[in-house]
Parts: C-alpha cells; sequence; structure tokens
C-alpha cells in the first residue's frame, strides 16, 4: 500500500512509520517540524531517512498537501497543534492547523482526482470533555464543564446536571454524549466529524481513533504544552518542585505507544473496512498524584511533591475509555500496563540529554489570560 502520514515525523507518526515499513507499505510522510513539538529537529529520525518520501511543509498548504496525496492509496491523518491549554488562547493557530489543514484534505479528496480509499484521523478523548459518570439518584449522566466556582470551593468532582449530587466516574464509550471542554476538544471532534461524514460522501473507509493520553519512548521532552510525564520527569530529573493540580486526584487513561500504533495498523490494514469512531486507551485509570510519585521515585529525585489547589480552564477530572467496541471490530486489545510502560518511558527519559524546563513559563501564559486559577 502506498500510505501518506500527515504528521510523521512526530512522536506516533515516526513509530507507526516504521511498523508500515515492517509490513512492506511505501511511506510518504509530510510534516512542517515544528519547533514547539520537534525542539528544532528538521530532519526524519536516521532509521527512517532515506526509507520513506518525504514531504516538507504545513497541512494547511494546499499545494503541499496535493503533492504529498498524489498516488496514495490511504491516508493516515496525524498533524495537529495537541495542547489543550494553549488551545483556550492560540485560537486561531488551533484553528488553521487542525480545522484548516483537515478542510484541505476533504476538499482536494472531493474535488480532485484520487486513488485515496482510506481515511485513518486521529481524534481524541478531549471531546467528550468530562465523559460518562453515574449519579446517585438520576443513574448515568454527563456533568459538562465544571463550574469555575464549584472547583474554587473545593469541590473537584463533577456534579449531577440534574440534582448537583456528586458523580462517580463510569468508562466511556463512543455512543457517550460529546461535550468538549476546550478549543482543542473542540477542533478534534469537527476533524472526527469531518472524516466520518466524508468518508460515507466519498464511499471510502474512514476511522476517527480518539486516542486516550498517548505515552512512551520518543515523546517530546521539551513541549511543555502536552504530556504530563515528560513535565513530570523534567521537573524530577531537576529535582524542581512539581506542583500537581486541585486535589492530586484527577486521573487519567494513559495508553502506550505500541499499542496506539497496533490500533491504528489494525485500521489501516486492506480488510479492515467502514466508517467508525473507535476508543484506543490503556484500560485502566491512574491518578496524577500517583503518576507525580511514581516519578520521584524512580529517579531518586530530591522534587518535593505539593498538591496545590490551582485548576486550569479545559481541564477535565477523569477518563477512562471503554473499549468494548474498538474490541469487537478490530480486536484491539492494550497489552502494556501503565506500571510497565512508565517504567520503559522513564528508563528511556533518564538517557536523554536534560532540556530546559519551560513548564512555569507555559502556566504564566495560562494565568496571564485568565486560564489559570489558584
Amino acid at each position: 500500500m502506498k500510505v501518506l502520514v500527515t504528521g510523521g515525523a512526530g512522536f506516533i507518526g515516526s513509530r507507526l512509520t516504521r511498523r508500515l515499513l515492517t509490513e512492506g507499505c511505501r511511506v510518504t510522510v509530510l510534516d512542517n517540524f515544528s519547533p514547539q513539538i520537534h525542539a528544532g529537529r528538521a530532519e526524519l529520525p536516521a532509521d527512517l531517512a532515506g526509507r520513506v518520501t518525504l514531504v516538507r511543509g504545513d497541512v494547511s498548504e494546499r499545494a503541499v498537501l496535493a503533492s504529498a496525496l498524489a498516488d496514495q492509496e490511504v491516508v493516515v491523518h496525524l498533524a495537529a497543534e495537541t495542547g489543550t491549554g494553549q488551545s483556550m488562547y492560540e485560537v486561531e493557530r488551533y484553528q488553521k492547523v487542525n480545522l484548516g489543514g483537515t478542510a484541505l484534505l476533504f476538499d482536494l479528496l472531493t474535488n480532485g482526482k484520487t486513488s485515496v480509499r482510506k481515511v485513518v484521523t486521529a481524534s481524541s478523548r478531549a471531546i467528550y470533555g468530562e465523559g460518562k459518570y453515574r449519579c446517585p439518584s438520576h443513574g448515568v449522566v454527563y456533568p459538562g464543564k465544571r463550574r469555575a466556582e464549584d472547583v474554587k470551593a473545593g469541590k473537584f468532582e463533577p456534579l449531577c446536571p440534574t440534582c448537583r449530587a456528586e458523580c462517580s466516574m463510569l468508562p466511556t464509550d463512543e455512543s457517550s454524549a460529546i461535550s468538549p471542554a476546550s478549543f482543542y476538544g473542540i477542533t478534534k471532534q469537527v476533524q472526527e466529524q469531518m472524516t466520518l461524514m466524508f468518508g460515507e460522501v466519498l464511499g471510502i473507509s474512514a476511522f476517527a481513533l480518539r486516542y486516550q493520553n498517548v505515552y512512551g519512548p520518543g515523546q517530546s521532552l521539551s513541549n511543555p504544552y502536552t504530556g504530563i510525564l515528560a513535565i513530570f520527569s523534567n521537573l524530577a530529573r531537576a529535582g524542581r518542585p512539581i506542583n500537581v493540580f486541585e486535589d492530586g486526584m484527577p486521573s487519567r487513561d494513559f495508553v502506550y505507544i505500541d499499542d496506539v500504533v497496533e490500533a491504528t495498523w489494525r485500521c489501516i490494514k486492506p480488510e479492515t473496512r467502514g466508517v467508525a469512531a473507535l476508543n484506543v486507551g490503556g484500560g485502566q485509570s491512574v491518578t496524577v498524584h500517583e503518576i507525580a510519585r511514581s516519578v520521584v521515585e524512580h529517579f531518586g529525585s530530591a522534587s518535593p511533591v505539593t498538591v496545590s489547589g490551582a485548576f486550569r480552564e479545559g481541564d477535565i477530572r477523569h477518563n477512562l475509555a471503554d473499549l468494548t467496541k474498538a474490541r469487537a471490530l478490530i480486536g484491539y486489545e492494550p497489552k502494556v500496563k501503565f506500571a510497565d510502560g512508565l517504567r520503559e518511558f522513564l528508563s528511556w527519559a533518564a538517557g536523554q540529554q536534560a532540556v530546559a524546563v519551560k513548564y512555569e513559563q507555559s502556566l504564566q501564559e495560562l494565568k496571564e489570560k485568565g486560564l489559570l486559577h489558584g
């Protein structure tokens, strides 16, 4: 197969490209080597150089994308801006890349001569917002965005939209209500809807993969807007304080990079056909405080871990993906337990050159925009 991977030089893209090569695919990578994501690196990893066709440029540039699409059979659309907090003030930038780039992709597929028969787009669990919960009185509910006044008062758990009782998290399935709490989440929702709609319109297969929190060796250690594992590991290695938001108990579904690549490949395979949105998660939920403690312990760091009570606009409280549909449709089953994946990531991070920690700078930007409280 001839496969175009937009954002193919990034964390997920480069790992997926290696898998595609082992499967005998002819791969084209489109990437603009954004400094925020690539930390100044403007070349493919050495093991990929010369083995793929590289197209340099932005996914929102018509001529560039049209050139990359020539003769492709499958498009894996990963190129995107990915910072949840940053999206709340870099609005035009996120609109241009995430929405504009995806709209341009389908404009070209709709109006041009193309051999593309399948599109796989990176969606996100961010489209759900808070996701699915259970109220003691009203059963399954979708709380929506938490009120700032509630969180400031220490009411961190989502409340029932009917009786305002505290709710407990349930695994969120693909039929759950969609209610993004950040502009990033909105862009992912629209990207996904475009993918599924045009898949039906064009009569091609289309999959939107709702990735949970992807992590693993190779992810950016220098991007302060995404990845708490990278942020915490940088701070711990430098012996600097680690401040955990809210009461330390927000939880996330972390999915290891190898599991993400496997799920994505299962959608790319020629025998997989259809139009569907699928959760891709790790199968367990871990608290942020637990993660911070594990990182500090791994490095033997003197970094103090403190619970700040602060919170960011756009943050959710919990998430855990229901993987029933992905199991049934593509046979996906996460293989890497979080404890094992975390150990692999931290061992890899320990061998990387220390990078300047710009996390506080990113928080200051949020505070100046009125998006960080406490």
